[in-house]
């Protein structure tokens, strides 16, 4: 994947200490790529389960693949990138603070028209005494994401949420609403 490798590359140039921090929109335009990535790379594992193996498959690749995927995008860079929600499937990605705030944010906005695409955030705030760049870009359910988030499930589908996630929160969602978002972060 060369455009990977430039992303990468462009990133890991980037100091992790310097004189002036890299400023906000900067930071934003990259933090927006390694979203795309973390999605792109994601949504084709997630396609080519469901052709594989359908729904139950997906949940398996999401449940493994899908932490590895986002600490592959920030692999050798000071960027962290995850997923959060506020109905979470997997408690390790309950939103902290700022999290939550930008989803209330991103739901606030939705209902006020603006379009899912558009619902994105940064800023850079201080965590325990040091400087922080957040970023925040929503993530929509569309039709696909239906099979495993939806209200109406297979069966299989709902015994294998059970085994995988017994406090499972993330289904009864329907198309175009705001499931969860993105979260980027790097110290400055």
């Amino acid at each position: 994947m060369p455009v990977r490798r430039l992303v990468l590359a462009t990133l890991a140039a980037l100091p992790l200490v310097a004189a002036e921090p890299p400023s906000p929109e900067l930071l934003s335009s990259q933090a927006r790529v390694l979203c795309g990535n973390l999605m792109l790379s994601l949504q084709g594992e997630l396609f080519a389960a469901m052709k594989d193996g359908g729904p139950v498959k997906a949940l398996d690749v999401c449940r493994t693949r899908a932490p590895q995927i986002a600490a592959g995008a920030s692999a050798g860079t000071p960027w962290k990138v995850g997923r959060t929600s506020t109905r979470v499937r997997n408690p390790a990605n309950a939103p902290d603070e700022w999290e939550a705030a930008k989803l209330e944010e991103f739901r606030k906005r939705l209902a006020g028209g603006e379009e899912m695409a558009a619902l994105e955030s940064w800023e850079v705030v201080e965590v325990d005494g040091r400087r922080m760049f957040r970023y925040a870009k929503a993530i929509g359910t569309t039709s696909p994401c239906l099979n495993c988030h939806g209200s109406d499930l297979k069966p299989e589908v709902t015994a294998k949420l059970k085994e995988l996630y017994p406090d499972d929160k993330a289904t009864g969602f329907a198309s175009g609403q705001l499931r969860g978002a993105f979260s980027v972060s790097r110290p400055l």
